[in-house]
């Protein structure tokens, strides 16, 4: 699912990509339903494509969202509650408890509040694809044979 959620460089908010032509795509805002084209000058990132920092292997921004959703029962957080930097970092290691406090800032924390947050408020609570869930299946699967 979030491989179709993009964040675009300079514009708040997230975007539901709907098609996609030759050197554009258009989108269309999951907060105001607005649709207009993003040229390809502009730096477009899909959520699937995100991952947080651990102290071991990457996580995926999805598993993190999935994490979020169970602690708060996938409804909205009052960002505000998470202001100041101690705050924020109790909620990271609430919902990852490896996650790597000197490679992810506080802005970045700030920034998974949002999205989640924009996310839950467009009716989006499944954040994990099924297709990569059956694939990370598989090769666990495969490394256990291995083993």
């Amino acid at each position: 699912m979030l491989k179709k959620i993009l964040s675009i460089s300079g514009r708040p908010g997230l975007y539901k990509l709907i098609s996609y032509g030759k050197n554009m795509l258009l989108v269309e805002g999951l907060n105001d339903n607005r649709r207009f084209p993003v040229h390809s000058r502009e730096r477009v990132m899909s959520l699937g494509d995100i991952s947080i920092f651990t102290t071991g292997e990457d996580i995926a921004l999805s598993q993190v969202f999935e994490n979020v959703g169970k602690k708060f029962e996938n409804k909205a957080i009052d960002a505000k509650s998470y202001s100041t930097p101690d705050q924020l970092h109790e909620f990271m290691g609430s919902v990852l408890e490896n996650w790597d406090a000197d490679r992810v800032h506080n802005s970045d924390i700030k920034k998974i509040i949002s999205w989640y947050n924009i996310l839950i408020g467009a009716g989006i609570t499944e954040f994990a694809d099924q297709e990569e869930e059956a694939e990370a299946e598989a090769e666990e699967a495969t490394e256990e044979k291995k083993d």
